[in-house]
């Protein structure tokens, strides 16, 4: 048991990200209708909570880097958790816009502790090798909760009202809480090893596989990490004004609201494939190629979904939600890969101040779009433009560890 604990690690980052990013990012839309209709808000005007989470995670992700860095991510996942469950709670309980507002600058704090960041450094600690099929275990979590939460949120509405439905919902970060309490820890020596660290030596100042690692400054000196920074930017705007917005475009094109729930299914549980197959395949196939491929996956669903065609939807959201999977797990392991693990909570959490601040805004921008012409089309052109852009930058990542090493 002890030889295959880091894989347990991976699932229980996976277990993380179901419940932190799947009730925060996706389970919400489920609720949309019952807050507009009962609220009267414009479209905008709720899509704005999603800005301001996603803003202020991004801001506060480079700072909660360095804490990541110095004490580790455990006690932040434990106390993300307990923080989840209390806002969910006090969902139920809002009354205006600016309590919603109130409790999404919450859910911010949600995001950073036991987000991404924290759940892609933990489980790479446990990894030296296969790191890349690791990582993408762990980020099946996004997809998976991005199945269960609309779906589930969905089925409580059909037997209660969505403030009881929030209480039950609370529930869930609390059982994900007690697991973390027993399993969640981190290497250390004399304990469990990290896997393949028997295979692979490391001296000081360099990582398991004997390249050096950058500091924080270092990497944003290089070209890589700023291509990954824009390939992010563009591509999350892209990804969060989607996925945020689909299950309203789906009762747009004339889809039931359980439909509507089984598109938002369909589209993350091709992600969690996505994420799984090319985390893999990057343990295989050198890791650009396969974030080139993701890219153009990505943008040839793209294409299809500006379209707007009802008999189409499927196909695009196939496509896109393949392709986003693969390029979310990508985009983490390129960065850890070319920049090791020494400063990586602060180089992954600068990342994730720029990017999801223009996810916030895709959000908040693809609603407001659709509040002044009554259509996504205009969004949905302008997210073909931005993964187009991504896919050409990505063309200049390159591996900044091994150019320090022949340097």
């Amino acid at each position: 048991m002890k030889r295959y604990y880091p894989w347990l690690m991976a699932v229980m980052g996976m277990l993380v990200l179901l419940v932190s990013n799947g009730l925060v990012i996706t389970g919400l839309t489920a609720f949309d209708e019952s807050l507009l209709r009962e609220f009267g808000w414009s479209r905008s005007e709720l899509k704005l909570r999603d800005l301001i989470t996603l803003v202020l995670a991004g801001w506060t992700a480079p700072f909660l880097g360095a804490v990541i860095d110095k004490v580790g991510p455990r006690k932040l996942i434990l106390a993300g958790l307990v923080l989840l469950a209390a806002l969910y709670a006090a969902y139920a309980h809002v009354h205006s816009l600016t309590h919603l507002y109130l409790i999404h600058l919450g859910f911010a704090l949600v995001l950073v502790a036991a987000g991404l960041n924290v759940a892609v450094i933990y489980v790479s600690q446990w990894f030296v090798a296969q790191r890349g099929t690791a990582i993408g275990i762990a980020l099946v979590g996004t997809s998976l909760g991005g199945m269960v939460f609309p779906k589930l949120g969905v089925h409580l509405l059909q037997g209660m009202d969505w403030r009881s439905a929030f209480l039950w919902e609370a529930l869930v970060p609390l059982a994900c809480l007690l697991l973390a309490l027993l399993l969640v820890r981190s290497p250390r020596p004399g304990g469990i090893p990290p896997w393949g660290a028997d295979k692979a030596g490391a001296g000081a100042g360099r990582s398991a596989t004997g390249l050096p690692d950058l500091g924080y400054r270092q990497a944003l000196r290089t070209r890589t990490f700023w291509v990954l920074a824009f390939v992010a930017m563009t591509t999350f705007f892209s990804i969060m004004a989607v996925s945020a917005n689909l299950f309203l475009h789906m009762r747009d094109l004339g889809f039931a609201p359980q439909q509507a729930g089984n598109a938002l299914g369909l589209m993350f549980g091709l992600a969690m494939v996505g994420k799984f197959l090319f985390g893999m395949l990057s343990d295989l196939f050198p890791a650009k190629r396969v974030f080139l491929l993701n890219l153009s996956i990505m943008a040839a669903g793209a294409v299809v979904l500006a379209t707007l065609r009802a008999d189409l939807v499927w196909y695009s959201l196939v496509l896109f939600g393949l392709g986003w999977g693969g390029l979310y797990t990508m985009i983490q392991l390129l960065a850890v890969n070319a920049f090791g693990l020494a400063a990586a909570g602060r180089i992954l959490g600068t990342i994730t101040l720029l990017d999801a601040t223009t996810a916030g805004l895709g959000i908040w921008l693809t609603a407001k779009i659709f509040d002044v012409t009554r259509s996504y089309q205009p969004a949905f052109v302008l997210i073909c433009v931005l993964v187009a852009l991504a896919l050409l930058a990505a063309t200049l990542v390159r591996d900044e560890r091994a150019r320090l090493a022949r340097a």
